[in-house]
């Protein structure tokens, strides 16, 4: 983790990394500490070359700090990165891509590029396990149906139905992690897959009264419905409050800042929504320094534009 005396705001940042050069420096020694590790052969010899430069021993490959990260072939400067980082992580609602355009000074096209290689790295808590009290519930996302044109309007599109928004499932474990994940539908088959895979054995489940939730081992879990239909929504510890918080906050920052979100990318907007409640208790500094240490996770824009909704 960083010391506190580094930087607690844009200013100070900025300060801390005046020229390209500090910023290669500061990588270096985050990535690799005082030996370069080859991101081809990790048991390889590596040999310092000129211009910040590497070369591996073993394989004959170049490589430097930017390599196998977001910064990869990229022609944005890493001072640019690493306010563009400060910035996305740190806004309580996120940044759309045509105030980072203007924010940092480049296109909206390759301000929407870094957005995507940033979010994309924000999926580090999906392996977390989640225990104890733990609350699930769905959202959806998309247009209201009756705000939209005639012809444009989606025929029986009602209730739970995902003919016209996109599913989003969540777990939540109070006082802990949110996990959220974009689904095809709601039904069991979907989601107790996904609730075994991520919440420990003994913990205790708290649910609406969605017929799905039906289908819980009660061998594995304890399970508390709040009957919303009955006009219940605490009764003692038994709520899913805390998530319906969560959503809430997602939908604000889709709504509100970016506005609208294609299925395709949308996991990586609820991902940045929820890396932003799991390190709610962190300051700015420590929460910079959690995306540094999971920026291994490189995105080609050939994969961003064949993705398949």
């Amino acid at each position: 983790m960083f010391e506190q005396n580094h930087f607690k705001s844009i200013d100070e940042l900025v300060k801390f990394f005046p020229t390209e050069q500090s910023c290669i420096d500061f990588l270096e020694k985050r990535r690799w500490g005082d030996h370069v590790v080859s991101p081809y052969d990790p048991n390889s010899k590596v040999y310092k070359c000129k211009g910040n430069r590497y070369k591996c021993k073993n394989t004959g490959k170049y490589f430097n700090v930017r390599t196998n990260t977001i910064f990869e072939n990229t022609k944005v400067s890493l001072r640019k990165w690493m306010l563009t980082c400060y910035i996305v992580i740190n806004a309580k609602k996120g940044v759309s891509s045509v105030q980072l355009a203007k924010f940092i000074d480049v296109t909206q096209k390759t301000a929407w590029f870094m957005l995507q290689r940033i979010q994309n790295s924000f999926n580090i808590d999906a392996s977390q396990c989640l225990s104890g009290e733990v609350e699930v519930d769905e959202t959806y996302i998309g247009g209201v149906n009756k705000n939209k044109h005639s012809n444009k309007k989606v025929k029986n599109a009602r209730g739970r139905s995902c003919k016209d928004k996109v599913p989003v499932f969540g777990m939540l474990q109070r006082e802990g992690f949110v996990i959220a994940k974009v689904v095809n539908d709601t039904k069991a088959g979907t989601l107790i897959p996904i609730i075994n895979d991520v919440v420990c054995p003994g913990s205790t489940i708290f649910s609406d009264e969605w017929q799905a939730y039906r289908n819980l081992d009660p061998n594995l879990y304890d399970h508390g419905v709040v009957y919303h239909k009955k006009g219940a929504y605490v009764i003692g510890n038994r709520h899913t409050n805390t998530i319906e918080g969560f959503w809430g906050h997602l939908k604000r920052t889709l709504k509100g800042v970016h506005h609208w979100v294609s299925k395709k990318h949308l996991q990586r907007y609820v991902d940045s929504s929820a890396f932003r409640y799991n390190t709610k208790h962190l300051s700015e500094y420590e929460r910079f320094d959690v995306l540094l240490q999971n920026i291994g996770h490189r995105l080609r824009y050939l994969q961003l534009k064949n993705m398949v909704a």
